[in-house]
């Protein structure tokens, strides 16, 4: 009588404490799966791809922030606020968000070229880059055709994400759990925006 059984509980137990194991390591890239499937949902109208453009002028401003604070540690308080922002002044309907973290971002600037960091600091100059560059995609896809916008957004989201990972691997600016959450995310968040009907 053969009693091996090709499926043990040994093995469902080690195959369920490696699936746990796996969600302690990789809990950002878990949470940012479930994070894009309900923002994700709303994103095939004019609106969502708008609400879409706010955020993506958000998500720079972080790393901006966050290099010029040298707080890595205040990566996800700083994300909180940020969606908190968005929230609110889309439903106060009194600035655009984007225009709001557009004007936070050049105070910044103007606070890191008084106090000299903008002429020394490499890895600030980057971040103002990549604000100016992704802020410029949020615009722009505001402001074009609906149909134009949704791929430029697209490409911010994407791009972005590239961004993150880009900076996962170097561990630097943010902290490593956002940038490994945002990353999956914002390549989720473009997939959506380019194959949804």
């Amino acid at each position: 009588m053969d009693t091996h059984t090709p499926y043990s509980a040994s093995a469902s137990t080690s195959v369920r404490t490696g699936s746990i194991a796996w969600l302690k390591r990789r809990w950002p890239a878990a949470l940012a799966l479930v994070a894009s499937a309900i923002i994700g949902s709303g994103s095939d109208s004019p609106g969502g791809v708008a609400g879409l453009a706010h955020v993506l002028s958000l998500l720079p401003l972080i790393y901006l922030a966050m290099v010029k604070l040298g707080k890595r540690q205040a990566t996800w308080p700083g994300l909180a606020i940020g969606v908190a922002t968005v929230f609110g002044l889309r439903i106060l309907d009194v600035i655009p968000p984007a225009a709001a973290f557009t004007g936070i971002a050049l105070v910044i600037l103007v606070w890191a070229g008084v106090d000299g960091q903008l002429r020394r600091d490499g890895t600030f100059r980057l971040q103002a880059l990549g604000m100016l560059f992704f802020g410029a995609l949020a615009l722009a896809g505001l402001l074009l055709d609906p149909e134009v916008g949704r791929y430029l957004v697209a490409a911010g989201w994407f791009l972005h994400g590239v961004w993150d990972f880009v900076h996962l691997k170097q561990d630097k600016v943010v902290a490593r759990t956002f940038a490994e959450w945002c990353g999956v995310l914002d390549v989720m968040i473009a997939a959506q925006l380019v194959f949804q009907p």
